[in-house]
């Protein structure tokens, strides 16, 4: 978190929250939603400023209650998920190499890999440096690099069963899941704006 957002946070520490005009959506872009965007469930519009993805970035955080928010210097703004937390990118470095970022920029090594039942494909790791608040991070694979997942991956006869071959020879077994689940089992709130 930004020095001058805990400096903010011990000034005035009573700053009502606020939920619905933040969202991360299915591709890891951050998205400004008004009120009628909010009214009419559209995702809102893309933030293009980079400093202030970035200052959003820094300052992503999950509550107690597996929500998600950006802390905007005494405000907590909390977060509508398109999907999961976290949106990663899947890409060939020039030495071969695979890469995960997430969509801060932070790479994320994975522990396990699934495929849920509507064709999407999640990495489960450990929190990153600056997310320690989250035991475990569960993000999902940008729609436009699953076919880099499938040139990695052998499959079985069954569809959702094999193995994605990452870095030194290490092999993740393809789990199955129910997009339904996911939240539960990895502890988050999809829609904090649906609990207020």
């Amino acid at each position: 978190m930004d020095d001058i957002v805990k400096q903010a946070l011990a000034k005035w520490p009573n700053v009502p929250s606020c939920t619905g005009w933040l969202m991360l959506d299915r591709r890891g872009q951050w998205r400004m939603r008004d009120e009628a965007a909010q009214a009419s469930g559209s995702s809102g519009v893309p933030i293009r400023h980079e400093a202030l993805l970035g200052f959003i970035n820094r300052n992503y955080e999950c509550d107690e209650r597996g929500q998600w928010f950006f802390q905007n210097g005494p405000q907590r703004v909390y977060v509508e998920l398109g999907y999961t937390p976290w949106v990663v990118r899947l890409s060939v470095e020039a030495d071969g190499a695979l890469a995960l970022r997430d969509q801060a920029g932070s790479p994320f090594e994975p522990s396990a890999v699934y495929a849920d039942d509507e064709g999407g494909i999640l990495f489960a790791g450990a929190s990153g440096p600056l997310h320690t608040s989250a035991p475990l991070r569960i993000a999902v694979l940008h729609d436009h690099d699953l076919d880099v997942f499938a040139d990695h991956t052998t499959l079985a006869d069954d569809p959702v069963s094999g193995n994605f071959h990452w870095n030194g020879g290490a092999s993740l077994p393809l789990q199955s899941i129910r997009r339904e689940e996911v939240a539960s089992r990895f502890g988050f709130v999809q829609s904090p704006a649906a609990n207020v």
